[in-house]
């Protein structure tokens, strides 16, 4: 599954065993020598920590220290790596105790998110931090993109700021449409920097329009940028 989805192949599958066994288990097999997920987790917690911060601390070169905290504790956090886990399907290869395996704690959030970073710890220590860096950006970064955590940026000022980088630039934002129902109308708008259309934007209100057509500007000057 790893090597299919994401060209991972373990040396050391002791390691990766370890990052998905539970104690309920170990604890039903006494004679087997088991070891169980938590040392590796901690570990896998503060690999997650480095790397998003570094990821962040690039991607977003204008972002203060207060909204990189918040941007960092969204994204590395139970919720955000329960559903990496599940989009993994890192829940079904996850070894329980019959017990636990009654209580679903095969869906439990909690022990979702344990797995994950435990998985994290253990890619570590068998490839080290580059492995790791190109599986969070499979899975995690992207997320970014496909608006995960809009609610914690500001891509208009972020678009200010990355296109005023070398000196004054004129960013408009234009109506080029609206749509629907008087009680659930939608707006499209345009940017523009010196005359040139940058994105365009949909959203429920002009000024939610405006932050999807800077974000895709963004998206665009980035991957432009990337290609140089």
């Amino acid at each position: 599954m790893l090597k299919e989805q994401f060209g991972i192949d373990f040396k050391k599958t002791e390691l990766l065993d370890e990052a998905f066994t539970h104690a309920s288990y170990v604890n039903e097999h006494p004679k087997e020598n088991l070891k169980y997920y938590e040392r590796i987790e901690f570990l896998g917690d503060a690999v997650m920590q480095l790397c998003v911060s570094e990821y962040l601390f690039i991607r977003f070169p204008n972002l203060p220290e207060g909204k990189l905290s918040r941007l960092r504790a969204a994204m590395v956090c139970e919720d955000s790596f329960s559903k990496f886990a599940v989009e993994c399907s890192f829940d079904k290869y996850i070894r329980l105790g019959k017990g636990e395996e009654k209580a679903k704690a095969r869906q439990r959030p909690s022990l979702l998110c344990d797995i994950f970073e435990s998985f994290i710890g253990a890619l570590y220590l068998d490839q080290g931090k580059t492995v790791v860096d190109q599986f969070i950006r499979q899975v995690v970064f992207p997320k970014i993109d496909l608006g995960w955590f809009d609610h914690l940026l500001d891509h208009k000022t972020e678009l200010q700021e990355y296109l005023q980088r070398n000196g004054d630039v004129n960013i408009e934002y234009q109506e080029l449409a609206d749509f629907g129902p008087e009680n659930d109308k939608s707006y499209q708008m345009t940017v523009s920097a010196d005359g040139k259309t940058l994105g365009v934007g949909t959203g429920h209100s002009k000024k939610a329009a405006e932050q999807a057509a800077a974000k895709q500007a963004l998206q665009t000057l980035l991957a432009a940028k990337r290609a140089d």
